[in-house]
């Protein structure tokens, strides 16, 4: 199986989605979407900011590699009565399904940037979007102090290293990166802005408890505490994220968790 559809079908990202909702729609609503308007949400997950696209009356296509997710993403859009959002399984780097020039907006928030091949994944979202169309993408940053960026440092040093030729999902925060890779997929610098924003998340648990979400649910994390239980190191490795959950916690409540990542959020005109 692909190494990373079995990523995000281990465990049930929903569990860890359903703390960026409000935030979801946050994003969105700064996004400039109107009625009528066709939008490719890739790396979609079960929606986070496909269903808040569609809300505003877009049509909203979510493609997602984990076919776990892409089902969830599908009964939410239903059960909200939502018939201009639909999902299906693919993936980032090649999509081939869809046609050139097909979307107004393409959409990917903490997605596409996880697809192994990132100019693959440049190249294919700008062939996609009409001439006129945005691209707008959302990127954790490496080595920003904020959680998220944090949970995967942490992570990463109790797992083995990665193979040869493995490219970071987390280069895609570093601004030259973004610009060089649309810039082989045909955009110039100065149709690419980035910015940092900031994304919360809002649990109803306790920072100790959205650890274990985080290391029964969330697969990279699942990942490193599986690598972790090979050495003996469990325990160093639950207690290191749970003093960074409860540092980062801005809530003031003992029930609710209520923190903050940085992003770098990039806008490209095409």
């Amino acid at each position: 199986m692909n190494q990373n559809k079995s990523l995000w079908e281990k465990g049930d990202f929903t569990r860890i989605s359903q703390t960026m909702r409000q935030s979801g729609e946050e994003l969105v609503a700064k996004l400039g979407i109107v009625k009528g308007m066709k939008i490719l949400d890739l790396g979609c997950g079960d929606g986070t900011t496909a269903i808040p696209e569609a809300k505003l009356g877009a049509e909203v296509l979510g493609v997602d590699i984990a076919t776990n997710l892409v089902e969830a993403g599908n009964k939410r859009a239903t059960e909200a009565g939502l018939s201009n959002c639909t999902f299906q399984e693919g993936d980032a780097c090649n999509l081939s399904e869809l046609k050139d020039k097909s979307f107004d907006m393409v959409v990917s928030i903490f997605g596409a940037m996880f697809a192994p091949n990132p100019f693959d994944v440049a190249k294919e979202m700008v062939r996609v979007t009409k001439p006129g169309g945005k691209i707008v993408m959302g990127n954790w940053i490496p080595g920003d102090p904020t959680v998220v960026a944090q949970i995967l440092k942490i992570s990463s040093a109790y797992t083995p290293s990665p193979p040869e030729g493995f490219i970071s999902p987390m280069t895609w925060g570093v601004e030259d990166n973004v610009i060089e890779r649309f810039g082989q997929a045909g955009i110039a610098k100065e149709n690419i802005a980035c910015v940092k924003d900031t994304f919360p998340f809002t649990a109803p648990c306790s920072p100790t408890e959205f650890v274990s979400m985080f290391k029964n649910f969330y697969g990279p994390t699942m990942n490193a505490f599986e690598a972790a239980e090979k050495n003996g190191k469990t325990t160093e490795l639950e207690q290191e994220l749970i003093t960074l959950f409860n540092s980062q916690n801005k809530a003031g409540l003992s029930n609710t968790t209520s923190i903050s990542a940085t992003y770098l959020r990039v806008t490209v005109s095409c």
